[in-house]
């Protein structure tokens, strides 16, 4: 496994994923798929956001999560590297910013492994239907939400994060390589015939839809005190 180097570790933490030793666990990446801790988690994160409802608080579990989904992508174009590690060992932790409580991730920095280039593409699919995919339907198994939602919420972080690979110089030519490849229908084929990413942004550049209310969803956040709406909601005018 390679040594992380402090740029990579505030690349990590910049997406609030933490390479130190939490000082607690509420629940790893792994139990979010076990079906007996399903409702649990439900409730869990709305008492932990004061949610009015199981939905907007899932559906903000889901926008934190998608700030590891995202560091992923970033970290394969930036360092061909990405994060490899046992489910168990991907924890959570309540965390305060501004007032509102939330949840942020811990990981061991010995988790990461490198890329190679022929594997890109399978790399990219795993992650898509490993970490995403089936993420995505056991947050589902809490309580009553959309997956355009909790898709909807990974994209946005998605073309965040592609969008600064594309005006990084040393980096755009890796980045619209890897932005191509999500977009093509071959990364996704494990569960859809088509790129979800593509039918989102519709084949625009990252640049051009950051801050736009391009979601097809409302992420519920105006759902949780001291949050408010978010600036891709399609409901904002």
């Amino acid at each position: 496994m390679p040594a992380l180097t402090m740029e990579q570790v505030l690349t990590l933490d910049a997406h609030q994923v933490y390479t130190v030793e939490p000082k607690r666990t509420l629940f790893t990446l792994e139990r979010i798929r076990k079906e007996f801790f399903q409702e649990e988690l439900g409730e869990l994160m709305q008492g932990i956001t004061e949610a009015s409802s199981k939905a907007a608080a899932i559906s903000h579990l889901s926008k934190k999560y998608a700030q590891f989904i995202a560091m992923q992508f970033y970290m394969l174009t930036a360092y061909d590297e990405i994060w490899d590690g046992d489910e168990r060992d991907l924890q959570f932790d309540v965390t305060e910013g501004n007032g509102v409580f939330t949840v942020c991730m811990f990981a061991n920095p010995n988790d990461w492994r490198y890329v190679q280039e022929g594997d890109r593409a399978s790399v990219m699919k795993w992650i898509l239907w490993k970490q995403c995919y089936e993420i995505i339907q056991a947050l589902r198994n809490t309580t009553s939400i959309s997956p355009k939602v909790l898709w909807d919420n990974l994209f946005v972080q998605l073309t965040i994060t592609y969008a600064k690979l594309l005006e990084d110089p040393m980096l755009a030519d890796r980045a619209m390589d890897d932005l191509e490849m999500l977009e093509s229908a071959e990364v996704w084929s494990i569960f859809t015939d088509h790129s979800l990413y593509l039918d989102y942004t519709k084949g625009r550049a990252p640049q051009d839809l950051v801050g736009q209310p391009i979601r097809k969803s409302c992420c519920l956040s105006k759902d949780i005190p001291g949050v408010g709406e978010c600036g891709y909601c399609p409901l904002a005018n």
